[in-house]
Parts: C-alpha cells; structure tokens; sequence
C-alpha cells in the first residue's frame, strides 16, 4: 500500500471549495496512489494548530479568505512573489534534518495571469497581445494579486477604481513593494462604461453581486466595450457584470478559469509534476454544472 500524502484547503468557511475536487481529479490523472486531499474549516484562530500539526505525511495546503496574510507569519519562509502581493494561498511542506521546512508561495497571480491569457486568445487568437490599458474593479486582498498578473502581462500603470479611496492603504503599499504604479480613482457607475470601453483587459475583484450597478451601467448606456473582462466570482455563473460585457462586445473570463489554473500550479508545486490541466478541467466543469445565475 503506498504511503500517505496529505494535502489540504483551510479557510472559513470552506464547504462550498471546488479545490479538493480539483486535486483529487489531478491526483487520480497523475495516479499518485495514496494521496489524499481534504477541507478543513480554519478560522485565523485556529490557523497556528493547523500550521503546527503539518508533518512528513503532509504535502501542503491551499489557503483562502481570511487566512491569506494570517498565514505569512506561521511558515518559516516566503517567497519573493508572496512576500510582495502580501498574500500566500500556497504552503508546501519540505522535510529537513530535525523536521518539516513550511514555504508561503502564491500560485493566485499565476492562475490570473493564465485566464486572462485565454481571454486575449479567444479574442485575438494569440496570447501574445500586448496590455496596455487594464483597469481594476475594487481594491481588496485579491486586487493586490492582479497588480502583480498585469505587470507579467506588461501594464504596470493600470487603473484602480474602488468604492472608498481611503480603504486603498495596503494596496498601494503592495503596489509600492511590486514597483507598479497604479491610478486610483472612486468607482462611478455613471461614467463607468465609458472609462471601461477602451481597456484590453479588466479584471473585476469585487466581492458576488458588488459589481451589479457596473452591469447595469453598461446595459443602460449600451456602450461598446473592446477587451477582456475576468471577473474571479464564478457564483452566480455568469455574473451579471459579466453578462452585460458580452452584450455589449467584449470577451469574457469567468472566475472559475483562475480557479483552475491556480490549482494547476499547487499540484505542479505540491507534487513534482505537472498539474494535468485538462482532467482538472473536466473535473471542474462537471462540478459547476450548469449557470448557478
């Protein structure tokens, strides 16, 4: 009997992840015998227990909300990536001498990246478009992630609109510690469509339903948008922002695509393999079903 490996998504809540379907797809496609993926609901209370009882049996766990920065302090190293964004979703678990070595990584601006790559393909047929006006909606935890995916894509001065600018303060600190250097302005869905009709790429991280006046905005004003659109909500799938993108011309990712490929580098990261993309896909896919809207 091949020897247990133990991988895990910790968060609050974390009934409703999609990540141990994700895993156990790649684990099977991989045919890792053995390998074993949970959900075990943390709260940033209960996180350094979690933390403390990783051992030789583990591989690592994905981390969500709220535990994204709570963790940074709990690993014995960082990587330069996540030490920037201000955010590790990812610890792997390495043995050492005297026990287990626990590296924070961040795998979220990789699946980033990646969607919105689909998203420049399916509407230019390549990938290799440049980016150079990008703007971003809401200015949270993940909006710090999508800085650092637009300047791999080459946009290192997008726009940021959020509801608050006063609640901007670590965003800009991460923009800082990246070298990006962001516009910052307040979100007015009376203009909105128009400051979103010339963008290449827009990336909406605002929290389900937030983003619904920026939907009924570009429904109302009917006007023609030209670029990418990933929302990283994929419940309800579609969104409404992202049904009115459509509508009115532009090309979009739904939040489930991060998802994937974000994942798809936790099993490469995890196991030493490449994440088998298309058997995680379908596993995805019959999981989502049909539009949850």
């Amino acid at each position: 009997m091949a020897a247990v490996r133990r991988a895990a998504v910790v968060g609050h809540p974390v009934a409703h992840s999609l990540s141990p379907t994700l895993h156990t797809a790649a684990y099977e496609a991989l045919g890792l015998e053995g390998w074993q993926y949970s959900a075990i609901d943390t709260t940033v209370e209960q996180l350094p227990e979690v933390v403390r009882g990783l051992d030789l049996a583990w591989a690592g766990l994905s981390v969500t909300m709220p535990l994204k920065h709570a963790v940074m302090g709990l690993v014995d190293h960082v990587d330069p990536l996540a030490q920037v964004v201000g955010a590790v979703n990812t610890v792997l678990v390495a043995p050492t001498r005297t026990g287990v070595s626990l590296t924070g990584t961040n795998t979220d601006v990789h699946g980033l990246v990646q969607a919105v790559c689909e998203g420049l393909t399916e509407r230019h047929g390549t990938r290799d478009v440049p980016v150079r006006d990008a703007v971003v909606l809401g200015g949270g935890a993940t909006a710090a992630s999508t800085l650092a995916a637009l300047g791999e894509l080459g946009c290192t001065a997008p726009l940021v609109l959020v509801r608050d600018l006063g609640r901007t303060g670590p965003l800009q600190e991460a923009a800082a510690r990246m070298g990006v250097t962001p516009r910052y302005e307040v979100l007015d869905t009376a203009t909105v469509p128009d400051v979103l009709a010339d963008a290449d790429v827009v990336v909406s991280t605002m929290p389900a339903r937030a983003a619904d006046p920026v939907a009924a905005s570009l429904r109302s004003r009917e006007t023609a948008v030209d670029g990418v659109l990933l929302d990283v909500v994929y419940d309800p799938r579609p969104t409404a922002v992202s049904q009115a993108w459509a509508v009115t011309g532009g090309t979009v990712v739904g939040g489930e695509r991060m998802l994937l490929h974000q994942a798809v580098e936790q099993v490469r990261l995890m196991t030493g393999r490449p994440g088998p993309v298309e058997a995680m896909d379908a596993a995805l896919q019959r999981a989502l079903g049909a539009p949850t809207g």
